[in-house]
């Protein structure tokens, strides 16, 4: 099991600090909200990739369909140099239902922004290489230039591609194709018929790892590499107490966790609380 640290709010300068923290206390990744109007979660990245040498660095989560796909490119290629190739790009269609999250333009609905999902996610890869390509989607295109194109931006360090995590909603087959497709699951659990948002569990969550076990062996792949991520609050003063609250989701598969704690979005309060649980270590299981 490996653990992340998720800041839920905080500038480049807190990020780069904390990220030094997490290091210091044996934490494997920091990683940042990726607003639509906030401050730039890449510049926060490249800061804690400045005062760090080994955690990775990500987001939780990019909104892919939101953002140009070759300006992410840019952007998660431009860390991954700087870092020496500890990105994680976590990516996922994006809040819907959410006024503050469409305050400057129209939700196109999620069948469209799952479109735009599955078209970066095929278009990354090539932008991560320094040679013009041809891709034509239904969203989504490039054409090779008649003349010298400008520099494209130097590939990352990682290749074929930056890890990337995708949010995957069991048992819907064709969100689970897609991230059995990409290097980790972000589980999401949507049963048929449910009108809300239905509690993960440990048991539903092995479900979803056997099935993904099952699609890539059909396609001639390991789970060797792959992850599969749970988020959740773990308490600074109990190490063993924080320890029993992921050893369920480690014996049903999971292989990351990482510590999130959503209730305030007050800078100062933010602060105060990351510094306590990053310097208590991660809640590392036996």
């Amino acid at each position: 099991m490996r653990y992340g640290f998720v800041i839920p709010y905080g500038d480049a300068r807190t990020t780069a600090e904390l990220a030094a923290l997490a290091e210091e206390h044996g934490w494997d990744a920091i990683f940042v909200w990726e607003s639509i109007w906030g401050m730039d979660a890449w510049a926060m990245l490249a800061a804690a990739a400045m005062t760090t040498e080994r955690i990775k660095l990500g987001t939780m989560l990019t909104p892919l369909p939101r953002r140009k796909p070759w300006d992410v490119a840019g952007q998660t290629s431009t860390v991954d140099n700087l870092s020496n190739g500890r990105v994680i790009l976590s990516v996922g269609l994006g809040v819907a239902g959410d006024s503050r999250f469409w305050m400057f333009e129209d939700d196109p609905g999620r069948v469209v922004r799952a479109e735009q999902l599955d078209e970066a996610l095929e278009m990354l890869p090539h932008l991560w290489r320094d040679q013009p390509f041809e891709f034509e989607g239904k969203h989504y295109r490039a054409r090779k230039p008649a003349d010298l194109m400008p520099p494209a931006p130097p590939p990352p360090v990682q290749q074929p591609r930056i890890r990337t995590w995708c949010v995957g909603a069991w048992p819907r087959r064709k969100s689970m194709r897609r991230v059995a497709g990409q290097d980790g699951w972000i589980p999401n659990y949507a049963p048929a018929g449910a009108t809300e948002r239905t509690e993960m569990t440990p048991a539903v969550l092995a479900d979803g790892v056997t099935w993904i076990r099952e699609h890539r062996a059909q396609q001639g792949l390991t789970m060797d590499g792959y992850d599969v991520v749970m988020e959740g609050t773990t308490p600074a003063d109990d190490p063993a107490k924080a320890a029993e609250s992921v050893r369920p989701w480690a014996e049903a598969g999971a292989n990351w966790w990482l510590d999130a704690d959503w209730s305030s979005m007050d800078p100062a309060e933010v602060r105060a609380a990351a510094e306590r649980r990053l310097s208590a270590g991660p809640p590392r299981i036996e």
